[in-house]
């Protein structure tokens, strides 16, 4: 007799495992990957390697134990394995041969390693980064002189600064390569292996968040390539020599507008665009809520060279509408875009060999699986099976893609999820997703699914703002927050209502970041919604400007200008001048180390609601950063799930 499916509880985000990175060999034959693994009792999380043969079929534990290990890289011959691993303390190198034997650690910096681990192409070395040898000591006063003071997941500017270090593995022996007073991020070795490059950002004297391209020679020398007048998100070195990277022409940049893949010369001369008239962005990617960092980082950019050729495709991820598809963009010849995976899922690109790229894909019910796709013949191949056990048991919830018409006439997607248990029309919450210029969509969300296991439809709405629709769509909310994306929320709730799923007498709204902000000024504009939930939000834009860590340039590109320039902007915007006007039951969550969306932002929200009658709740999360509440410490995370659910369950149902 088959067992009774379950709904889906709180406690199942500690059940599951993750696949957080992968590598093919140069051969094209093996995948080593990185399965993260939760273990309740001690309330931490582990990493270790495992060992796919795409021959076979047959998989291999490398290492295990409790410790985390992490970015491993193949040597140029295929037969040794580099990684980080925390068994040692802080981070460290260490190599592991696959035709047997331990992993034998390679590194002791006090600090400790970082990656990306980089073989030079002749395999002499390693390239690595760590964190300065003293950092800031806050325990005493001291000055800061520099732009940006502080970001958020990582600390004080001055104590994270990243430099670059080549391990000679010959002689076992560490060269610091780069110290300056700015953060590097190693890329890529040039074809020679003479050169190193580097997205440099968090200059002294810039706000800017973005990086410039940089070479860094064996022999220390250095030379910019590219900086003014570009935003860079990735960058490449190709087999030919030229440099690829994705960005933007800041030159009549809006933010929001679609990241493009260029190719220029290794001086930074003849840049061209490989994707111009393509209509969506390069290396997208969408609003999760599962443990590792798919949607953070550097976007994908992964090379694809056909034996014999002398020019390489490059593999990015394409946000098209809620999905992430995996695209291959020529570097050479005639622009040319072409689709490799697409689906109602999420698809990111790790590496490729010999016409084989390995990828990782989630959906909204099933987080994470390793992918083989065999480019010459377009045949997928999964690789892993993980959770299928846990993932047997539960109920999961029916889920509806929706289109609507907004205010304006405008067609806007989203979607429903519904609850196995109960009849419609049913207790909904609007999730709002943060960003703005990002979306919802097949990427797996733990909040959706603890809703959902409790009794509620769960709607999804891609409102103005999010990306995957077009440049128009993603940036018709600058200077005008609060407008049509707010419309087109309505919207999708009063088409959610007439299609009878939705109970108009019991809604609740929530959000996280932009999502937190479209929380509170939802509630400062309507009684409607019985319940919010913002979690780390905005909610003053003058205050924004110069407490967040990106407010100097993030509030002027969304707004139009500084404070000064355009004050009825940042007043007409802000939800904290209608917080007066709120009725509804609200529950601010807030993580007390939030360098993005600070505290204040909540702290200024919860006093006027307070002040005015309303009813509110504040909860801190202590030490917690603006994405805590999905990466966090399991307290955090079993916190803001629990504290979500409960304030829903009080007001809503």
């Amino acid at each position: 007799m088959q067992n009774q499916l379950r709904p889906f509880e709180l406690e199942d985000l500690f059940r599951f495992q993750y696949l957080e990175e992968a590598q093919i060999s140069p051969d094209g034959k093996r995948v080593v990957y990185v399965l993260k693994t939760t273990h309740a009792a001690d309330e931490k999380e582990y990493a270790e390697l495992w060992l796919s043969d795409l021959e076979t079929g047959r998989q291999i534990q490398l290492t295990g134990g409790k410790w985390v290990d992490s970015a491993p890289a193949w040597s140029p011959n295929g037969e040794e394995i580099a990684f980080l691993s925390s068994r040692a303390g802080a981070p460290q190198i260490f190599k592991i041969r696959l035709d047997g034997g331990e992993a034998r650690q390679l590194t002791t910096q006090p600090q400790g390693c970082l990656g990306p681990l980089l073989w030079s192409p002749d395999g002499a070395l390693i390239a690595f980064t760590s964190s300065p040898k003293t950092p800031l000591d806050r325990t005493k006063p001291y000055r800061l002189r520099r732009a940006t003071i502080r970001f958020d997941g990582a600390g004080y500017v001055d104590t994270i600064l990243r430099n670059i270090y080549l391990l000679h593995l010959a002689q076992n022996t560490i060269e610091q390569l780069t110290d300056e007073d700015c953060d590097h991020t190693p890329t890529s070795w040039s074809p020679d292996g003479q050169e190193l490059l580097v997205l440099t950002n968090f200059r002294p004297d810039s706000f800017n968040y973005y990086s410039d391209i940089e070479a860094v020679a064996v022999s220390k020398a250095r030379r910019k390539i590219l900086a003014e007048g570009w935003y860079v998100i990735n960058t490449k070195w190709l087999p030919d020599g030229r440099i690829a990277f994705i960005g933007h022409n800041a030159a009549n940049f809006t933010v929001g507008e679609k990241a493009n893949l260029w190719v220029m010369n290794p001086n930074g001369t003849e840049i061209e665009s490989r994707t111009a008239s393509f209509p969506l962005g390069m290396g997208g990617s969408l609003h999760d809520d599962m443990p590792v960092h798919w949607s953070l980082g550097l976007p994908a950019m992964v090379i694809s060279q056909a034996k014999g050729s002398p020019y390489c495709d490059l593999l990015t991820t394409v946000q098209k509408g809620g999905s992430i598809e995996l695209y291959r963009v020529a570097t050479h010849g005639p622009e040319q875009v072409s689709l490799l995976a697409s689906g109602e899922r999420t698809c990111i690109p790790f590496s490729a060999a010999s016409q084989k790229v390995i990828f990782g894909v989630s959906t909204l019910f099933d987080p994470t699986q390793l992918v083989v796709l065999d480019m010459q013949n377009g045949q997928e191949t999964q690789l892993t099976s993980l959770n299928q056990e846990l993932l047997a048991q539960i109920a999961m919830p029916t889920l509806q893609n929706l289109h609507f018409a907004s205010k304006d006439g405008v067609q806007v997607e989203g979607w429903v999820l519904t609850p196995t248990s109960g009849q419609a029309p049913y207790p909904t919450i609007l999730h709002i997703h943060g960003g703005p210029h990002t979306g919802y969509g097949h990427a797996f969300h733990f909040d959706f699914l603890t809703l959902t296991g409790a009794g509620y439809a769960v709607l999804l709405v891609n409102q103005r703002g999010s990306t995957g629709y077009g440049d128009d769509f993603a940036t018709k909310i600058i200077g005008d927050w609060g407008n049509l994306d707010y419309a087109d929320l309505m919207a999708g709730v009063d088409h959610l209502i007439a299609l009878g799923t939705a109970d108009p007498d019991r809604l609740g709204c929530c959000g996280v970041s932009g999502g937190g902000y479209l929380s509170t000024w939802i509630v400062g504009q309507t009684d409607r919604f019985k319940a919010a939930v913002p979690e780390n939000p905005v909610t003053n834009w003058f205050s924004m400007y110069g407490t967040s860590d990106i407010g100097p340039q993030f509030t002027v590109w969304e707004l139009g200008g500084k404070p000064h320039e355009v004050r009825d902007v940042y007043y007409r915007c802000s939800p904290i001048f209608y917080a007066h006007n709120c009725k509804t039951p609200t529950l601010l969550i807030q993580g007390e180390d939030d360098f993005r969306c600070p505290a204040g932002q909540s702290e200024e929200f919860y006093a006027v609601l307070k002040a005015n009658g309303c009813t509110v709740e504040m909860q801190r999360n202590p030490a917690s950063s603006h994405n805590d509440a999905t990466y966090g410490s399991f307290a955090v995370r079993r916190a803001q799930n629990s504290a979500l659910l409960e304030w829903m369950n009080k007001y809503v149902k």
